[in-house]
C-alpha cells in the first residue's frame, strides 16, 4: 500500500492540472444550437483594435471621400446610330457613360472629350439624384478635355483645382468616378510617375500616372490629393488596367478659359520633326556638348520653313526661354498663342543665329503632328 500511495498522489495532481484544459475543450465543443445566435458560427474578439495611427488614417480617408462625392457627376450620352463602328444595331442609338466633376457652382463640369464625342443627347446626374440636360460648352480632342454646362442651377458643390506641378511621385491619391456604371466609387493609390502617357497626342505634357484603379466609366472623373484638391482628370488606362493616366490640373487651368470663351483651344505649331542631340552628333554639327533640340526635318510651307529654319539646326532657345531637350520645346510651342512672333535661337554649323518665326495653328492631321521620335 505504501508503494501505491506516491503513484496515486501523482495521478491526482495530474488530473487536477488537466481539468481546466478539459473544461475549456468541453466548452468549445458545445453544440452550435446551444450558443448565442451571434456566436454560432464565429468567435468575435472585440479586444483587438488597429494601431491608433492606422485608425486615424482610415478615418481621414473616409471623411475625405465623403467630402468629395457631392461634386462628382454621372454623365450619360446617346449617339445617333451609324456614326461609329460600335453601334448596337440599325435604328438603335448607342449609349455610353462617363464621369465628371463640378468646378463652378453655376453648373460648369469638367470631363473627357471622348466621353461626349458625337453626342446627340447628354444627361448629367448629380450626387443628390437630380438630373439635368447637359450642353458641351467647349471641347479639345488633343488634350481629351471637355466642358459641360448645366442651365438653371446654382449653389452646386464644387471641387478645387490644385497645382499638379507640385505633385510628387509616391504621393497618395484618390480616383473617383462611376466605373462600369457603378455609382460613386473611390479607389486609392499613389502617383507612380509623371511624364508622357501611352499614345498621348499632346507631347511635352507631364501626365500623371497612378496605380489607383481607373476603369471604363472612370473617364472624366477627378484624381485628388490628400488635401482634397483635384490634381488630374482621369483619362485613360493601360489594357491590363494596372496603371492609369490623368490629365494634369495645370493643363486644365490653361484650357478652361479658352474653352469657355471660344469653345476650343488653338495649339501652337512650328512644323518640324525633332529629336535629342546625341554624342555622335557633336562632330558633324560642330557642337561642344549634347544639348538642345536637333531639327531632323522641316515641313514645307509651315511656319518653321517660312521663318528660315533648316534641317540640322539645333534649337537652344525660344521666346527668351532656354531649351535643352525636346519636351521643353514642345511645351513652349504648343502653349504659345497662334500668330505670335517668337525669336528662336539656333546653332547652325556651330554658329549661333536668331530666327523670327510666327507661331502657326496645330491641326489634327498625321503629317502635321509635331513630336520627337520615341
Amino acid at each position: 500500500m505504501s508503494r501505491l500511495r506516491p503513484k496515486l498522489l501523482a495521478l491526482i495532481v495530474a488530473m487536477a492540472l488537466l481539468a481546466p484544459a478539459g473544461a475549456a475543450r468541453a466548452q468549445e465543443a458545445k453544440p452550435a444550437d446551444t450558443l448565442a445566435p451571434e456566436t454560432k458560427y464565429w468567435r468575435e474578439d472585440t479586444a483587438v483594435s488597429p494601431p491608433a495611427e492606422l485608425t486615424r488614417f482610415n478615418q481621414l480617408l473616409a471623411d475625405l471621400s465623403d467630402q468629395l462625392k457631392p461634386a462628382l457627376v454621372y454623365v450619360s450620352v446617346r449617339r445617333t446610330p451609324g456614326r461609329d463602328r460600335e453601334d448596337e444595331g440599325p435604328g438603335e442609338p448607342r449609349r455610353s457613360s462617363g464621369s465628371g466633376f463640378i468646378i463652378d457652382p453655376g453648373g460648369l463640369i469638367v470631363t473627357n472629350a471622348h466621353v461626349v464625342e458625337d453626342a446627340d443627347w447628354i444627361q448629367i446626374r448629380l450626387a443628390d439624384g437630380r438630373r439635368f440636360p447637359g450642353k458641351v460648352m467647349g471641347r479639345d480632342t488633343r488634350a481629351d478635355l471637355a466642358l459641360i454646362k448645366l442651365d438653371g442651377v446654382s449653389n452646386l458643390p464644387t471641387l478645387p483645382l490644385g497645382d499638379s506641378n507640385r505633385v510628387r511621385v509616391g504621393e497618395f491619391v484618390l480616383a473617383l468616378g462611376h466605373p462600369f456604371g457603378l455609382e460613386q466609387t473611390v479607389s486609392f493609390g499613389i502617383v507612380s510617375r509623371k511624364g508622357s502617357s501611352l499614345g498621348a497626342s499632346l507631347p511635352g505634357v507631364d501626365y500623371i500616372q497612378t496605380d489607383a484603379s481607373i476603369n471604363p466609366g472612370n473617364s472624366g472623373g477627378p484624381l485628388v490629393n490628400m488635401a482634397g484638391q483635384v490634381v488630374g482628370v482621369n483619362s485613360m488606362a493601360a489594357r491590363n488596367g494596372s496603371i492609369g493616366f490623368a490629365i494634369p490640373s495645370s493643363l486644365v487651368k490653361m484650357l478652361v478659359p479658352p474653352l469657355v470663351a471660344n469653345g476650343k483651344m488653338e495649339w501652337g505649331f512650328l512644323g518640324v520633326s525633332i529629336t535629342e542631340v546625341g554624342e555622335d552628333d557633336l562632330g558633324r554639327l560642330k557642337l561642344r556638348e549634347a544639348k538642345g533640340v536637333l531639327v531632323r526635318g522641316v515641313i514645307p510651307g509651315e511656319p518653321a520653313e517660312r521663318g528660315g529654319m533648316q534641317p540640322d539646326d539645333v534649337i537652344i532657345g525660344i521666346d527668351g526661354l532656354p531649351v535643352s531637350e525636346p519636351r521643353e520645346l514642345q511645351r513652349a510651342v504648343s502653349t504659345s498663342p497662334v500668330g505670335k512672333r517668337v525669336r528662336v535661337v539656333v546653332l547652325r554649323a556651330g554658329e549661333q543665329k536668331e530666327i523670327d518665326i510666327t507661331i502657326g495653328r496645330w491641326e489634327e492631321r498625321p503629317e502635321r503632328t509635331e513630336r520627337a521620335p520615341r
